[in-house]
């Protein structure tokens, strides 16, 4: 006969420390081909089954917690930040933990300030949330899911969202309707009132424990109808309150809690209809699927994020050439709105019919217009930000300012993050005369890497790596590495099984999940300095500090294993002789190369075909300094893209 803890088998309890001691050993072996995307669906896979099966939750962080201190006690840095991510993760999809559970898992992140960077702000952030999902339990979830989805309340105004950009040179056009399908499966219509439901079913199954009866109040809440909005504000009212009063008055706190569900038993209208079942499983973000084709679409959708303009209404961001589709139809109305305008015989009959009261007699003389559509140009999208914050614009601006956060995630290789860089310049360049967009919105921005391996147009017939950035970002933080640098390789290869089944079978949550977990629980940005490169033809005389017969040469940020340095680029020359390996190269804060014949190369930037210069008789490269720095000499600047960069990556 099995025995059972906390109505889990220890069977399965033994089932879950395998699991777990499969993702430590993956993470203590030496890097191996194909290891890297072994350690991240070990992990996926103990992510999936605690999603299905919320009661496992307890045994786990169990589990967890022994190995947490383990690796504490032998100094194993490599499995903290895994295993703090994975118990997070852990407790967020689950319905109740103990109180002796919570004070286990507060004491060992707290012991876990004590380790270097990055290990104690990680663990000093979670034992943070830990206090605060003690003592209001359900509240990370309550805050997660209503951030994600949008469900407005004053307590808690953040609005978070995921916008996909996708490289069409990486991801043929016959891929991404797959991978759109994919991304987008989860609650194509995105009722809140579901998430409120939820949230409201989670919180009281955190907060209740076993007193709460979860098919009883499964059946209420669904019937609760239009009273199920307000029962979910006063649920983020006791929750958010709880927060602020701290431990104090515990039981006061349950008393409430107890009281709002008996509250809710009482207000279902019709609780002898069947309900459906119970789901309290932690949704997935709200992502939208782009196809990277314009260089300013990143700039269009975080405009339209900023504006809250509805999906179907992104006309008012849309370019010249699309406004000129015949599918975009605006109405211009020719009257002023002045009822002399009208033609005598059009007034006098309006007049004549309305039989009523004075009151009636206005309302019948009233007479609509047809809705009209407000297309600007390209160049106006700035002013229209600046209506709106005025309030003139038919969109309004949250006051909060930065309560809107716009996790940007690029998929593709060292070609896409090329132009990532390109467009992060323009927008900042766009900032440095008015600060509007990146007043409300706080970017984030992710990397998944995914390559077709195709060939350098500089050095025909040879494959060019290019991944090497994914590279770096995993040989700086390990947990990149196997969670998302190595899973990244099955996504054209899942993209493809799916565009060979027919259109009617399931959606994959594989990528959904990792897009989820990535943007989750990533907290150490990797901050990437941004150059600039000027292709010369000028033969102006320039101080040369070396002359080097070469056949070609390449420029790359990356350092290598000895320096670690991103304030330099390297230089390496390839030999003329190609039997010989090149060794000339050296590291330099910029540089300018020219040749010293009458003669030309050609370049090409970020391994991009599509960015291919010929002709070219030099070659300047430079930090590219944040283009607001002139407009504040007095300090330095808040966004120096050539020494902090952007944040690509975890």
């Amino acid at each position: 006969m099995e025995e059972t803890f906390c109505d889990v088998s220890s069977v399965v309890e033994s089932s879950l420390y395998h699991n777990v001691h499969s993702i430590l050993r993956e993470l203590d072996c030496k890097p191996q081909a194909g290891s890297a995307c072994n350690k991240g669906m070990l992990r996926w896979t103990l992510h999936n089954r605690v999603d299905k099966n919320p009661s496992i939750s307890v045994p786990l962080l169990r589990v967890l917690i022994k190995e947490l201190e383990k690796a504490e006690r032998i100094n194993s840095k490599i499995r903290i930040i895994p295993l703090l991510h994975t118990l997070v993760y852990t407790v967020l999809q689950s319905v109740f933990i103990p109180e002796d559970l919570y004070r286990r898992m507060y004491f060992c992140l707290k012991s876990l300030v004590t380790l270097p960077e990055p290990y104690c702000a990680i663990a000093l952030n979670y034992a943070r949330q830990m206090k605060m999902e003690q003592n209001a339990p359900g509240i990370l979830y309550q805050r997660r899911v209503s951030a994600e989805h949008n469900l407005c309340n004053d307590l808690y105004p953040l609005h978070e969202k995921v916008f996909v950009f996708v490289d069409p040179v990486v991801f043929p056009l016959s891929l991404v309707s797959a991978l759109k399908a994919d991304v987008e499966c989860a609650d194509p219509g995105r009722d809140s009132m579901i998430y409120k439901r939820r949230v409201l079913l989670h919180t009281m199954r955190a907060g209740l424990g076993k007193k709460c009866q979860v098919d009883q109040l499964s059946q209420s809440l669904e019937h609760l109808g239009e009273e199920l909005a307000l029962h979910f504000q006063d649920l983020v009212t006791i929750l958010e309150q709880r927060t602020e009063d701290g431990p104090s008055d515990d039981n006061q706190y349950k008393t409430r809690l107890q009281e709002f569900y008996q509250d809710i038993l009482t207000a279902a209208k019709d609780p002898s209809c069947p309900a459906s079942q119970a789901e309290t499983q932690l949704p997935s973000p709200e992502v939208s699927f782009h196809v990277w084709t314009k260089e300013d679409e990143i700039w269009n959708e975080l405009v339209n994020f900023a504006l809250m303009v509805p999906t179907d209404r992104n006309s008012a961001c849309l370019d010249e050439d699309d406004l000129k589709r015949t599918s975009v139809v605006s109405t211009v109305s020719t009257d002023s709105g002045i009822e002399g305008d009208m033609p005598i015989s059009e007034l006098s009959s309006i007049m004549l019919e309305s039989q009523g009261g004075p009151e009636e007699q206005s309302s019948s003389q009233s007479f609509n217009r047809r809705p009209c559509v407000r297309c600007p140009k390209a160049g106006n999208r700035m002013t229209l930000m600046m209506e709106a914050i005025k309030g003139n614009g038919g969109y309004s601006l949250t006051k909060e300012e930065r309560n809107l956060t716009a996790r940007i995630l690029v998929m593709g290789d060292d070609r896409t993050l090329g132009r990532l860089a390109k467009t992060l310049h323009t927008i900042r360049k766009r900032e440095a005369r008015h600060l509007l967009l990146t007043k409300r919105v706080n970017m984030e921005m992710y990397y998944i890497p995914v390559t077709d391996q195709t060939l350098s147009p500089v050095q025909e017939g040879v494959p060019e790596d290019m991944l090497t950035l994914a590279r770096y970002l995993g040989s700086v933080d390990p947990w990149y590495d196997c969670n998302i640098n190595g899973l990244g390789a099955m996504i054209l290869k899942l993209a493809q099984m799916k565009s060979t089944q027919s259109e009617s079978s399931d959606p994959n949550t594989f990528l959904l999940d990792i897009i989820s977990y990535y943007t989750r629980v990533s907290q150490r940005p990797v901050h990437l300095p941004i150059y600039s490169v000027k292709a010369s033809i000028s033969d102006r005389e320039k101080e040369m500090g070396m002359s080097l017969a070469t056949s070609g040469m390449l420029i790359s940020v990356l350092p290598s294993c000895r320096v670690r340095s991103l304030h330099s680029v390297s230089i390496s020359f390839q030999d003329m002789n190609p039997t010989r390996p090149s060794t000339h190269s050296f590291r330099a804060v910029s540089a300018n190369i020219r040749v010293l014949e009458a003669r030309t190369f050609t370049v090409c930037l970020d391994k991009d075909p599509r960015k291919t210069f010929k002709n070219v008789q030099s070659v300047e490269v430079s930090p590219c300094l944040d283009p607001g720095y002139s407009h504040q000499p007095s300090s330095k600047s808040k966004y120096s893209l050539g020494e902090r960069g952007e944040p690509l990556g975890n």
